[in-house]
C-alpha cells in the first residue's frame, strides 16, 4: 500500500506541475493513435519499470475521476499537430458576403473622395495642359507663314508649302547647337587694291604650333620652324585667317605671341565658328563669306574639311620634331605660284595634287617648265645676242636687280622667278622697317592695350561686363567718351585701329625700301 501511495503522488505531481519544455514538446509531438496501446498500460507484455527510473519525456494523460463514473460533458477533440503552430498570421480579408452578413454602418467610404485642394490642383493641371496644347498648335501654324524679307537669303524658295516652311523653321531652332554662331564668319571683302585676291586658312593645333603637358612643367607650346617667315611672306598674296577648334580664351594668348604686331594674321576664327556634323567638329567654308574659288585651307585632320575637300590641303600633324617641321615651308613655291599666275579657281589644281606630296611634285613640274623655257630660248638663238637684252637701268651704269651677275649674259629668268624675286625684296623691306621702328611699334602696341583696359573699366568686374555688353564706361562728369574704332563683323577677330595705321605705315616704308633695292 505504501508503494502505491508514493507512485500516485508522483503521478499527480508530474501531471499538476509539468515543465514548460515538456508542454512545448508535447504540442509538437504527434499523439499516439487510438488503436495503439498506451504507454505503460497493463496489457503490454513488457514488465513495468521500477519506480526509481526516470520519468518519460511525454507528459502523462490527465487523471481519471476517482468516483469511477464517466463525465457527462462532451469531450473536446484533440487538434492535429499540423494545425498547431507558434507563428501568427493575419486574418484573411473579409469577403463581401461576410460584410453583408455583418451589416453596414451607413458611413461613406473616403477611399475615392478628394479634398478641395486636390480638386483645384487637378483642375489647374488640366487647364495648363490645354493651354500648352493650344499654344503648340498656334506656334506650328505661325511658323508656316510666308518667308519674310530677311529669311529669303540662303533658302530654297521652292519650299512654298506651309508644312515645308514649318519644318524648316523648326530645324533652325536646333541649329544653335550644331551650326556656327554667325551666318557670315568674316566681314565683307574690302575694295581693291586693299583686299588680297586669295584667302588662306590655317589650322593652329599640330600645324602652326604644338602643345605638350607633363607634371613637372605643365603646358608647353612650341612654334613650328619657319612659321614666322611663312606668315610674313605669304601675307603679301593671301588674306591669312587662323581657323582653330580651340575656344577663344585658350587660343587668343597663343596667337598674340605668334603675331605680336598683328601684321600678318588678318582674322581669327575659334571654336564658335565651327559646326557639328554627325558628332564631329567641321569647318564649314560655306559660312566664310568669301568666294570659295579663291579659298585654300590647310589642316591636319581630314574630318575638319570633309564639307569642302576640294579646297583643302591635309598635312601630317607636327608633334614637335624639327626634322619634319619644314613641310609647311616646302608649300611656299606652290602657294605663291597660284598668286603669281592669278588662278581663277584653285579647286581643280588642289584636286590634281590630292594624295601627293605637293612640295615634291610641284618642284618637279617647275623644273620641267624651266627646261622647256630654256629650250625655247636656245631654239630662238638665245645667248648669241644676249647683250641686246639689257635693261633700262643698265644703260646708265646700273644693274638689273632681277638678274644675277652670272645670268646677265647667259640664261634669262622665268616669269615665276622674276615675280619671286620681287616678293623676296618686298619681304626684306618689310622686315627692315619693323627692325628699325620696333620701339615705335612697341609703344603703339602698349597704348592700344592701355586704351582697351580703360574701355573695360580698368580691369574691374563692372567694366568687364560693360565691355562685353557694348556699354562704354562713363567719362569725367558722367559724359560718354567718343566712339572707338569699329570691330570686325561676324565671328572674326580683326585688327585694331592703331595697328591698322601701323600696318599702313609699314607698307609705305616697305615701298620706299623697295625703291632703294
Amino acid at each position: 500500500m505504501a508503494s502505491l501511495l508514493i507512485s500516485r503522488r508522483l503521478i499527480s505531481r508530474s501531471s499538476i506541475r509539468p515543465s514548460s519544455t515538456s508542454h512545448a514538446r508535447w504540442l509538437a509531438t504527434k499523439p499516439p493513435s487510438k488503436n495503439s496501446p498506451a504507454k505503460g498500460s497493463g496489457s503490454s507484455s513488457n514488465p513495468p519499470k521500477s519506480q526509481s527510473s526516470t520519468p518519460p519525456n511525454d507528459p502523462p494523460p490527465p487523471p481519471t475521476p476517482t468516483n469511477g463514473t464517466e463525465s457527462t460533458e462532451p469531450s473536446t477533440p484533440t487538434p492535429s499537430p499540423s494545425s498547431l503552430s507558434l507563428d501568427f498570421s493575419p486574418l484573411p480579408p473579409a469577403t463581401p458576403s461576410s460584410l453583408d452578413t455583418e451589416g453596414r454602418t451607413g458611413a461613406k467610404s473616403a477611399k475615392d473622395s478628394l479634398s478641395s485642394i486636390e480638386k483645384r490642383r487637378r483642375a489647374m493641371s488640366r487647364m495648363l495642359l490645354a493651354l500648352m496644347g493650344l499654344g503648340s498648335v498656334a506656334g506650328v501654324f505661325y511658323m508656316g507663314r510666308e518667308w519674310e524679307d530677311g529669311e529669303r537669303r540662303g533658302k530654297d524658295l521652292k519650299l512654298a508649302g506651309r508644312w515645308e516652311r514649318t519644318t524648316t523653321r523648326l530645324s533652325e531652332l536646333t541649329d544653335v547647337f550644331s551650326k556656327p554662331q554667325w551666318t557670315e564668319l568674316l566681314p565683307p571683302p574690302m575694295p581693291p587694291p586693299h583686299q588680297k585676291p586669295y584667302t588662306l586658312l590655317l589650322s593652329m593645333d599640330d600645324l602652326v604650333i604644338t602643345s605638350t603637358w607633363d607634371r613637372a612643367t605643365g603646358w608647353r607650346t612650341a612654334k613650328r620652324p619657319g612659321i614666322d617667315y611663312f606668315l610674313a611672306y605669304m601675307s603679301q598674296f593671301y588674306e591669312i585667317v587662323i581657323f582653330t577648334t580651340q575656344p577663344h580664351y585658350t587660343a587668343e594668348p597663343v596667337l598674340m605671341q605668334l603675331d605680336k604686331y598683328q601684321f600678318y594674321i588678318t582674322y581669327r576664327l575659334y571654336k564658335e565658328a565651327t559646326r557639328l556634323k554627325d558628332g564631329k567638329v567641321v569647318k564649314d567654308l560655306s559660312y566664310l563669306n568669301r568666294d570659295l574659288s579663291k579659298v585654300i585651307i590647310l589642316d591636319t585632320h581630314p574630318e575638319h574639311v570633309e564639307t569642302h575637300p576640294d579646297n583643302a590641303i591635309v598635312m601630317n600633324p607636327w608633334k614637335g620634331d624639327f626634322k619634319t617641321g619644314k613641310e609647311l615651308i616646302g608649300l611656299i613655291p606652290f602657294l605663291e605660284s597660284i598668286a603669281f599666275y592669278k588662278t581663277e579657281d584653285v579647286r581643280p589644281i588642289l584636286r590634281a595634287y590630292k594624295g601627293k606630296d605637293i612640295a615634291v611634285e610641284y618642284a618637279k613640274k617647275e623644273a620641267e617648265q624651266k627646261e622647256r623655257f630654256l629650250a625655247e630660248w636656245r631654239a630662238k638663238g638665245g645667248g648669241r645676242n644676249a647683250t641686246s637684252t639689257l635693261s633700262f637701268s643698265s644703260l646708265f651704269g646700273g644693274r638689273d636687280p632681277l638678274t644675277s651677275p652670272s645670268q646677265t649674259l647667259t640664261e634669262p629668268l622665268t616669269y615665276l622667278e622674276q615675280e619671286r624675286r620681287k616678293a623676296q625684296a618686298q619681304y626684306r623691306a618689310e622686315q627692315k622697317y619693323i627692325t628699325e621702328n620696333q620701339a615705335e611699334l612697341d609703344r603703339t602696341l602698349q597704348e592700344d592695350r592701355e586704351r582697351q583696359m580703360k574701355e573695360m573699366g580698368g580691369g574691374s568686374l563692372f567694366g568687364w561686363v560693360a565691355g562685353m555688353t557694348g556699354m562704354a564706361p562713363p567719362g569725367p562728369g558722367g559724359a560718354q567718351p567718343g566712339g572707338a574704332g569699329g570691330e570686325a563683323q561676324g565671328g572674326a577677330s580683326g585688327v585694331s585701329g592703331s595697328a591698322a595705321n601701323t600696318i599702313a605705315n609699314a607698307s609705305a616704308g616697305a615701298g620706299a625700301g623697295k625703291e632703294k633695292v
